[in-house]
């Protein structure tokens, strides 16, 4: 077993039945890196498999805990998190996260170069935390608690500034002796004194370089870049090339900084995120406000939010009224009005009305900073193309490796045996060119040259409202060919609406909403349905509403509910029944017949559900069509896709079909599967998968769990706030704009396009200048400029997805 596959045996609390048992055995089987996963129910332990590099414990354990389950604490190893200061080389992220894994007492160790962030698990009990610290610090980075003091905490701020910068000061020191050299040849000084200054050069540019590159060789036991670039720097003055080395080291050093604040501005553009929450709160105490920091607030504290102010925790209005402009979560830039009972998200921004909020969730549990939390884990992931470009990576550098050792020793051995000349002066040309094949060894380029396109996608796409949970899902989302969409919620608002309306009187030119006897037999029926919670009812009620009949609304006696058939009551003296179609003909089928009976028919075959209102003085008045009405903007939706190459839009609910086939018309979904069952919906998206190999399926993320969970991707929206949704959906759209959808879709084709770019052009340079080493037409400095100038292209060309706007 490698090291990068661990087995371990965990205690699991609360695990008492063998269907839950089966259920927990398949949801962790699920989690990607999941290579084996066996419950024992007799003694409650959940024995698993897994790659390290793609799934670590936390993860196994967020799972665990989305379930119901915990471990004990005496199973749970010490974790720690820290930020890694000065990680600006892809490889020696690599490099890093090999030396700290083989101190005594890790357990667990993963460095993430996207996010430039530590995660280490250690043996309960055991102290490791300084050994590592020592040997991230000799190897030229510094580590900083995630919460807590800094390393350098109890110094001056000028010093500690100093310590912080300290390989952009030697680095400016190394160009400034390179420039003292290049003057003192121009006035004429001595070639000791020139060839003293490039070494200088060479040693206070290359001083953090070469010891971060020897304790690789000693700790990691492999050689990374900074390694080769020492040989290649002390080769360089082994044979007399001083400028040369000189130069190559400033580059490189020059590069690896320039690199550095680049890739700082990827990574701090998820972190930016956790501006938008208030550090501190307007707490009410009793009567009186004050001020506290957000991490003393517990779950049932009153804050006053005034106009203006961010939100700074999730909770629930309980005085007041104010539109609140929700953009930082959903992405939506109109505000939504709230009042007492509305949910309000910490981050978002508060408008003109002052209000009293109850705190719901601690600072560390809000929407805000499980998404922050979520869209780190997910940069963490490495993509498909990643994790290739890893592979090629490890045989690549040895290869060349070798390749160089050959150059340096074959050709003069084979021209001095040939006699073409001495062994020592080919040598030194030969050596030569082998050192510029240590430079070029190096993968750099190519190893970045995906995980800062993944990193900027996923910032992008949480900017915008679009949780993607990790680089597969973000490469799968490119692939995709059908999309199916859950009908109720998710194409449809998901509440019932009155859409239409016909009394007995009414004419075809005429609208419902100017009939003077559609108005009074809905005034009628909804004084009446005002007494009940049925949907259905509260539809009639709000048209009411809508059309300004509340004030004027009779007081219905002796209201009674008809189970399943309707509503009936006593309004200005005479009975109003409002029911089914069939429960009032079943019940006076003279009464209702001819056109207004063939309205019915027409409206029920819409999809529309009629209520037929019923007066005991003057007997049918007419009908109210309810129906559960499109979201806005979903055909425009449907267009998009398949502008952008979606090739077929499938709806599956379980919905009567004549209600699912209106729907599919009105918002020009293709494909309509009605009637289904949950396990029904599973069985389509595998048909639809067998049909086209990659499928997304779109719903609430909650009823629709099990089709979302066998699709390729599966997208939940309308999750603000709705935390079983966050942790199940594989991409989650914050809001219930299906408008992202096209946006997601566009942005993951156009990252796996700037992936192939960046590998394409990573590849290309290295073959250029490996056919220019061997043949001597490269130098060294050349080959670190190609080398470092490439990363640098590849990581801005990753870094345009940042500018991604939906």
């Amino acid at each position: 077993m490698t090291d990068r596959i661990r087995r371990e045996t965990i205690p699991v609390q609360g695990l008492d039945c063998p269907d839950c048992a089966r259920t927990l055995e398949n949801a962790i089987g699920r989690l990607e890196g999941m290579r084996q996963v066996t419950i024992n129910l007799a003694s409650s332990t959940l024995s698993i498999e897994y790659d390290a590099e793609r799934l670590d414990r936390s993860m196994i354990q967020s799972r665990l805990r989305a379930l119901g389950y915990e471990m004990p604490e005496a199973a749970l190893s010490q974790e720690a998190t820290f930020r890694v200061e000065g990680l600006d080389c892809a490889d020696c992220a690599v490099h890093l996260e090999e030396a700290l894994r083989r101190i005594p007492g890790v357990v667990q160790v993963g460095v993430d170069f996207s996010t430039a962030r530590l995660r280490l698990t250690s043996d309960a009990g055991v102290q490791v935390h300084p050994e590592v610290e020592r040997v991230a610090t000799q190897m030229g980075y510094s580590l900083r608690p995630e919460t807590g003091s800094t390393p350098t905490e109890g110094k001056s701020r000028w010093l500690e500034w100093v310590w912080r910068r300290r390989r952009d000061l030697t680095t400016v020191a190394s160009g400034m002796l390179i420039a003292v050299a290049v003057g003192m040849r121009w006035l004429g000084g001595s070639e000791a004194a020139v060839a003293a200054a490039y070494v200088a050069a060479i040693l206070v540019g290359g001083f953090y370089i070469a010891r971060a590159g020897w304790t690789a060789v000693r700790t990691a036991r492999s050689l990374d870049m900074n390694a080769l670039m020492t040989i290649a720097a002390a080769g360089s003055i082994v044979i007399g090339e001083w400028a040369e080395g000189a130069v190559a080291m400033f580059l490189f050093s020059l590069g690896n900084t320039l690199e550095g604040y680049t890739l700082d501005r990827t990574r701090n553009a998820i972190r930016k995120l956790m501006d938008l929450s208030p550090r501190v709160a307007t707490v009410i105490r009793g009567d009186r406000e004050e001020q506290a920091p957000v991490e003393e607030l517990q779950v049932g504290d009153h804050i006053l939010v005034h106009p203006g102010e961010r939100v700074p925790m999730d909770g629930i209005i309980v005085a007041g009224q104010s539109a609140v402009n929700q953009a930082p979560i959903t992405g939506e830039s109109i505000p939504v009005e709230k009042a007492p009972g509305d949910e309000v998200l910490a981050g978002t921004i508060n408008g003109l009305g002052a209000l009293t909020v109850r705190v719901t969730r601690l600072v560390a549990d809000t929407t805000m900073a499980r998404i922050i939390r979520m869209v780190e884990e997910a940069q963490a992931q490495k993509a498909p193309a990643q994790r290739f470009v890893d592979r090629f990576a490890r045989v690549y550098t040895p290869l060349v490796i070798a390749i160089a050792a050959g150059v340096a020793v074959l050709p003069p051995s084979i021209g001095w045996w040939t006699g073409a000349g001495s062994f020592t002066a080919l040598l030194g040309e030969w050596f030569y060119r082998a050192l510029v094949l240590l430079v070029i060894a190096c993968p750099c380029a190519l190893v970045i040259s995906t995980p800062v396109t993944i990193v900027s996608a996923i910032a992008s796409a949480a900017r915008n409202g679009v949780l993607i949970k990790g680089g597969v899902h973000l490469e799968a989302l490119g692939s995709l060919k059908v999309i199916a969409f859950d009908k109720t919620g998710t194409l449809t608002v998901g509440r019932p609406k009155v859409v239409e309306m016909r009394c007995v009187n009414h004419s075809n030119e005429q609208s419902w909403t100017s009939c003077p006897g559609c108005q009074q037999m809905l005034r009628d029926a909804a004084a009446v349905e005002r007494h009940s919670e049925h949907p259905l009812a509260m539809a009639v009620v709000q048209a009411a509403e809508a059309q300004g009949l509340v004030p004027g609304l009779a007081n219905a006696e002796a209201v009674e509910a008809v189970p399943g058939q309707g509503i009936r009551g006593r309004v200005n003296g005479h009975t109003v029944t409002v029911g089914t179609h069939q429960y009032i003909h079943e019940r006076y089928p003279e009464l209702v017949e001819g056109p207004l009976c063939e309205a019915v028919h027409a409206a029920q075959a819409a999809g529309r559900t009629a209520m037929v209102v019923l007066d005991d003085c003057c007997g049918v008045r007419g009908y109210i069509g309810v129906a559960d009405t499109l979201r806005p903007g979903v055909p425009a939706v449907m267009d998009a896709l398949a502008r952008i190459g979606i090739r077929q839009t499938v709806m599956l609910t379980g919905d009567h079909p004549a209600a699912a086939q209106a729907i599919a018309r009105a918002a020009g979904v293709q494909v309509v599967q009605a009637e289904l069952l949950p396990e029904q919906k599973v069985a389509a998206i595998e048909e639809l998968l067998r049909e086209h190999q990659a499928v997304a399926m779109v719903g609430d993320g909650v009823n629709d769990a099990p089709a979302l969970a066998r699709s390729t991707v599966g997208i939940a929206m309308g999750v603000a706030g709705n935390d079983t949704a966050l942790e199940t959906a594989d991409v989650a759209l914050m809001s219930d704009d299906l408008g992202k959808l096209p946006f997601v879709v566009k942005l993951s084709r156009k990252a796996r396009a700037v992936v192939r770019q960046n590998v394409a052009l990573s590849l290309a340079i290295k073959a250029l200048f490996l056919a220019l080493a061997v043949t001597g037409s490269a130098t060294l400095w050349m080959a670190v400029f190609a080398d470092m100038g490439t990363s640098l292209l590849v990581t801005f060309n990753g870094m345009r997805l940042l500018r991604q706007r939906s």
